[in-house]
């Protein structure tokens, strides 16, 4: 039987910080527009910055369907599940933002990820969610599976990019501008990434 929280902290928070791996859904509000859902993991990229706020670092892909759909409608819903020990899913529905490079709150939204290094990895927003439901329930269906690293390929594809050949990779991407159903996505030209201390 699935259990609301108030909160996201004790064991409820300790599990979501043990998990490698989470899943975010969005959608656009055209009845016909295309779900999205997206696995994320990079150790260090998820921090949970306070009971009803969390946070997580957005990197270079083939498209930006989760910024396109935050920017429109807000709505999004991040899944945990347990691979090992006792079976458990947590899923957080609420209110995402993206948060961009130029953005005055992003200095102090990256000291929540101090083993992230911004200059790999391709780093574009930060996504920020504001939690409006807070639900566990048996994982009595998901698989034992064991975590064995983080793949180094992403890091080691965008480490070598600049911010101005970042930019260009986005602006030759047709879904990172503009989503699959045509929405805003990332705004271009991509800000430089703010010098760190």
């Amino acid at each position: 039987m699935g259990k609301n929280y108030e909160r996201i902290d004790g064991r409820l928070r300790a599990f979501i910080e043990a998990q490698h791996l989470f899943f975010t859904g969005t959608a656009p509000l055209s009845g016909d527009g295309t779900v999205n859902l997206s696995p994320k993991g990079l150790k260090g990229s998820f921090a949970v910055i306070d009971g009803l706020t969390v946070a997580y670092l957005d990197f270079a892909g083939s498209t930006a369907e989760t910024i396109a759909h935050l920017r429109e409608n807000g709505r999004i819903t991040l899944m945990w599940c347990a691979f090992d020990g006792p079976p458990t899913i947590v899923r957080v529905h609420g209110r995402g933002e993206p948060v961009f490079r130029d953005d005055a709150r992003w200095d102090g939204l990256m000291e929540h990820f101090p083993d992230i290094d911004p200059t790999r990895h391709g780093l574009r927003a930060i996504i920020v969610v504001t939690a409006e439901r807070i639900r566990d329930s048996c994982g009595f269906g998901v698989p034992f599976m064991a975590y064995e690293g983080d793949r180094p390929l992403h890091g080691s594809r965008f480490a070598r990019e600049s911010d101005e050949s970042l930019d260009a990779y986005f602006r030759k991407n047709p879904h990172i501008a503009t989503s699959l159903d045509g929405l805003p996505g990332l705004p271009l030209p991509l800000p430089p990434l703010p010098p760190t201390g």
